[in-house]
């Protein structure tokens, strides 16, 4: 029996498959599938904060590391920043992050760097020393060395320390705080330094600190440059090895170890200064003022880069602009620009430097024949540091300037004399 028109029929003719269908359908689950797992979790969400690849922070201090040794201290200070933020638990690059704004020459944010160290160990010798060393910078000598003592009691073989604590002695000593006993022992610890780590840079710039102190300046010059040799990018340490040239009289390696240190770390007027007065030494007293100018541009609330732009006016014949300049110094003010002037008073312990902005000033004045000002400048010199001849032979050169002022102001003109009319012979 058969079942007509079924469709159950088995001996209905198979139809061919459609290939190309099949093929275009494949195709696009493929598509979606992969659609679905690779491209849509790039998509931002609306919303949400999208991810971005995350730096360890061994790859972000040794970044900071090579750019440090490049001589890039503030790009080495921000990638230490990011290493901070990105484990911020960790002391010793809290520690890096310090020194390294030392040497940039900032050093309250150094200080505060080696605070956030003691803060997650307290016991951390490094951390007391390179505040220490950041304290010092800042003129406090007498907390600097309770640190340093203290760094060394928790690591009597910190070289380091060793080599902070005679800067720390030297610059206590130039200030007039400390003895020449501190000179004494500063020789001795930095020999410690030099026995514990012969071939560091700290040693080596401590070495040639108390060498320079104590007049050695051409040892001093060779340790600067066995520093330089292990990183030449220090704008301190060719700062350092100038100012050493500078006092022997080499001018042209002063001059060029000053410009040096202006390509290493162009934000400090300290080299500007420093060539200011080395082109005056030599009689240039246009370049010296060009550098003063330079140096004020970047500093203008600093007194002393103000006295040394007045005295380098005054070389110049600029009367005037020398007494307005120097004024900053003696009496402090507002200046024009808007920065409030800290005084730099004149005491027996002041420095040759100081002293010469007051007597200049004073010459200044009397220059302008404003004596009454200068008559009191001569007699504050005479009576604050009698014993400096440089100083006192100006202060009588303002008086003597002042009374032939006086004596031009006195005498009566000329008297017009009538012609005598003789007889024609």
């Amino acid at each position: 029996m058969y079942l007509r028109g079924s469709k159950w029929s088995m001996n209905k003719r198979r139809t061919k498959p459609n290939w190309f269908a099949i093929i275009l359908l494949s195709l696009i689950v493929l598509g979606a599938s992969y659609t679905t797992r690779y491209i849509v979790p790039t998509i931002p969400q609306v919303g949400v904060a999208t991810s971005t690849p995350t730096i360890s922070p061994d790859a972000l201090i040794a970044d900071a590391e090579s750019l440090f040794n490049q001589g890039k201290l503030i790009p080495a200070i921000d990638m230490y920043k990011q290493a901070i933020a990105s484990r911020p638990s960790d002391p010793a690059t809290h520690i890096k992050l310090a020194q390294t704004l030392v040497f940039a020459g900032k050093y309250k944010e150094a200080q505060t760097a080696a605070e956030d160290a003691l803060l997650l160990n307290p016991t951390n010798s490094m951390a007391f020393a390179v505040r220490a060393w950041a304290l010092s910078f800042q003129g406090e000598y007498l907390q600097a060395e309770s640190d340093i003592k203290r760094a060394l009691e928790l690591d009597p073989n910190n070289a380091l320390a060793h080599a902070y604590y005679v800067e720390i002695l030297v610059d206590s000593f130039y200030s007039g705080l400390g003895g020449f006993d501190g000179i004494e022992r500063a020789i001795e610890i930095s020999r410690v330094a030099q026995a514990l780590a012969p071939n560091t840079l700290e040693t080596h710039r401590a070495r040639g600190i108390i060498l320079e102190a104590t007049g050695n300046y051409e040892d001093a010059i060779a340790e600067y440059q066995a520093a330089i040799a292990i990183n030449p990018n220090i704008a301190d340490l060719h700062l350092s090895i100038g100012t050493n040239y500078r006092i022997l009289g080499v001018y042209d390696q002063a001059e060029a170890s000053f410009t040096r240190a202006i390509a290493l770390n162009p934000e400090d007027p300290t080299p500007h200064l420093l060539l200011s007065r080395t082109y005056a030494t030599i009689g240039e007293f246009g370049k010296a003022l060009q550098y003063a100018e330079t140096a004020v541009g970047i500093n203008p609330a600093d007194s002393n880069l103000r006295g040394n732009l007045g005295v380098m006016y005054y070389r110049n014949a600029f009367w005037p602009e020398a007494a307005q300049e120097l004024a900053y110094v003696v009496t402090g003010g507002l200046t024009e620009d808007g920065y409030e002037m800290q005084v730099i008073e004149l005491t027996s312990g002041s420095t040759a430097r100081i002293a010469e902005y007051y007597f200049t000033y004073g010459l200044a004045l009397s220059r302008l024949n404003r004596c009454g000002e200068a008559l009191q400048i001569a007699q504050l010199i005479i009576s604050r540091i009698p014993s400096d001849e440089l100083s006192v032979g100006n202060a009588n050169a303002i008086i003597e300037r002042c009374q032939q002022n006086l004596q031009a102001t006195q005498q009566p003109p000329p008297a017009t004399s009538t012609p005598v009319s003789t007889p024609t012979p």
